[in-house]
């Protein structure tokens, strides 16, 4: 059985550490050195210098293209090889060239922070910064919320060895983290907890049960490691917020997200009025495995479905142009595309890292997808997934870097729109199963408890826990305290007794991120975002599309909701299209359950 293939990284350089690469490291970083000191020398934007600054904010974004480059392919090399300790030693220099590529913008911050409205307007309105607008002022607005030069500097210089030193330390310690796995045959296996998620998705419920339950307890042994470094993420985020003049800590997320407090507000209310819907996807969950309630180790378990089968790569890749081609000729013409220029990582083996994303270089506008096949209904879905990604880099294509970086909220919208078109070509397929359909469905429910529960109760916990930190550091008992009352409060009496995980602060990654802020949330925000998208492509039919690639060409180019309002005539702000997209569910919710009966017995 074919697993996969493996990827071509040479259009990147011809190999790790060549001359080529070498002198292009060289170069970059000369470069980086030469515009800090430009940078820092310009001063503040004035009448008499607009020309300089233009030639700096030029060469800033020619620099952006190499950096993305070069990150791009170490972090596809340690990936695919994690135990390779020159890749390690190269993806942590990265770290420390970004850090000393961030104080060129700390400089070009400070240089709009204090300019007068005129000369800034008259900056904005040069020929080559017109169609950049939006983004200096975007800066310009970012410069407000900033600290001396003096202090900033010295807090991206602390960053590397101390702020995010938090997120390496975690990384490492979960890393080698193992615990004792009991099956239940009654063997004990040394397991790393690396296996601990997949181990919770058994169709076994005892293999799920015993994964959580001994998995929880090597987080024990390591809980106050993790609360300490939770305590320095947080406590440090919040002493920056307060030094550079944030008045809320989520003002800095919905920065990052480009969106305002009432597009966030409008999706979690529009999900606390479905909460009743909500609750019915996990009951019918719950239904099919044969439960009343639904613990947390159940949340992302399969079903026991007979005659489902395992895949070969070439079905797999059958599946995902079938189903492309039918729906969205130019997707299945770029997904052809990538796997004949090698674009794609899918090989299981030894030393690769878990997980699958999509990287790419702003230099040669070519995109990476990285995965491990398995076999899976579930890979299949992954390959449709991170494709989308790449696509919607493509549709960015010769637009200028700044142009070309859109916010989370709007990343994973391209992504979820390919994969609902996968899981469409499956389910209006004639020639698909049964227990192929109820597969597919049972991943939709899965979705909508993920993105619906789980990701409201991320984001519930990590708002309680920064306001107490705000008065002091958080106990270890605490920590558990408000995890489990953020379950219990979204899942309500869906959740089966002791079936929380209070845990779920230690053991998940997001929560340690130092790069961003709140990195929860968008997931939903691009969930809902896609189904919506989804639900105007099937009463537009063909004539959506070109809408469609506009909104994900101008994705980098305003802020989240004006994007969608713009392109799609689509309100964020509104509680209505984020309530149309929960209840997108309910077709899928009722064929679920009448299939669940049907196959299941």
């Amino acid at each position: 059985m074919s697993k996969g293939v493996v990827w071509d990284l040479t259009s990147y350089f011809n190999s790790f550490n060549s001359p080529e690469m070498l002198q292009f490291k060289k170069d970059m970083n000369a470069a980086i050195a030469k515009m800090q000191a430009e940078s820092a020398a310009l001063g503040t934007l004035n009448s008499g210098n607009q020309e300089q600054w233009e030639k700096l904010l030029l060469d800033f974004e020619q620099l952006t293209r190499r950096l993305s480059h070069y990150g791009s392919y170490v972090g596809c090399l340690h990936s695919a090889d994690a135990n390779n300790e020159e890749y390690g030693r190269e993806s942590a220099e990265t770290d420390t060239i970004g850090a000393e590529f961030s104080k060129i913008l700390i400089n070009l911050k400070m240089g709009l922070k204090n300019a007068t409205d005129a000369d800034f307007s008259a900056f904005c309105q040069r020929e080559k910064l017109a169609d950049i607008k939006f983004h200096l002022g975007e800066l310009r607005e970012e410069a407000q919320k900033t600290m001396s030069s003096e202090l900033e500097t010295l807090a991206a210089d602390l960053s590397v060895d101390g702020f995010s030193s938090w997120d390496r330390l975690y990384n490492i310690l979960a890393g080698k983290l193992s615990f004792d796995m009991h099956w239940p045959d009654g063997r004990v296996e040394k397991t790393p907890m690396a296996q601990c998620r997949s181990l919770m998705q058994d169709s076994d419920r005892k293999v799920r049960q015993s994964a959580f339950e001994h998995g929880n307890k090597a987080w024990e042994n390591v809980e106050d490691v993790c609360a300490a470094s939770l305590n320095a993420i947080s406590g440090t985020r919040l002493l920056l917020n307060r030094r550079r003049g944030f008045e809320h800590f989520l003002d800095v997320s919905l920065l990052q997200s480009r969106i305002s407090r009432k597009t966030l507000d409008a999706m979690f209310q529009a999900i606390a009025e479905c909460r009743p819907f909500i609750q019915k996807l996990g009951k019918a969950k719950a239904k099919a495995l044969g439960q009343e309630k639904l613990a947390w180790y159940d949340c992302e378990a399969p079903l026991a479905i007979p005659s489902l089968n395992r895949y070969t790569w070439e079905e797999c890749v059958s599946m995902v142009e079938k189903a492309f081609a039918r729906a969205y000729p130019d997707l299945c013409n770029f997904f052809k595309d990538a796997l004949a220029k090698k674009w794609i990582e899918s090989e299981p083996r030894q030393g690769k890292r878990p997980g699958a994303f999509c990287t790419g270089s702003l230099l040669t506008e070519e995109s990476r997808v990285f995965m491990s096949y398995a076999g899976s209904l579930n890979d299949i879905s992954t390959l449709a997934h991170e494709t989308g990604h790449a696509f919607h880099s493509a549709q960015l294509n010769g637009l200028r870097p700044l142009r070309q970086e859109y916010p989370m909220t709007l990343a994973e919208s391209a992504s979820t729109f390919a994969e609902i078109l996968l899981a469409d070509g499956i389910m209006t397929d004639p020639d698909s199963s049964d227990a192929q359909k109820l597969s597919v469905l049972t991943a939709t429910v899965n979705h909508g408890i993920a993105f619906l529960i789980d990701i409201p109760i991320r984001f519930n916990f990590e708002k309680a826990f920064h306001e107490e930190r705000m008065r002091g550091e958080v106990s270890v008992s605490r920590f558990k305290s408000l995890m489990t009352e953020a379950m219990q409060a979204q899942f309500g009496d869906l959740l089966e007794e002791n079936g929380a995980n209070p845990f779920f602060w230690a053991s998940k990654m997001h929560f340690y991120l130092t790069g961003v802020s709140f990195y929860n949330y968008p997931y939903t925000f691009g969930y809902l975002l896609s189904r919506g998208l989804f639900e105007m492509f099937k009463r537009e039919g063909q004539a959506f599309l070109p809408k469609y690639q506009e909104f994900l060409r101008y994705s980098g180019s305003d802020m989240a909701q004006s994007v969608a309002q713009k392109t799609l005539g689509a309100d964020l702000e509104a509680t209505d299209f984020w309530k149309r997209a929960i209840m997108s569910h309910e077709p899928e919710l009722a064929e679920f359950e009448k299939l669940a009966k049907k196959v299941l017995g």
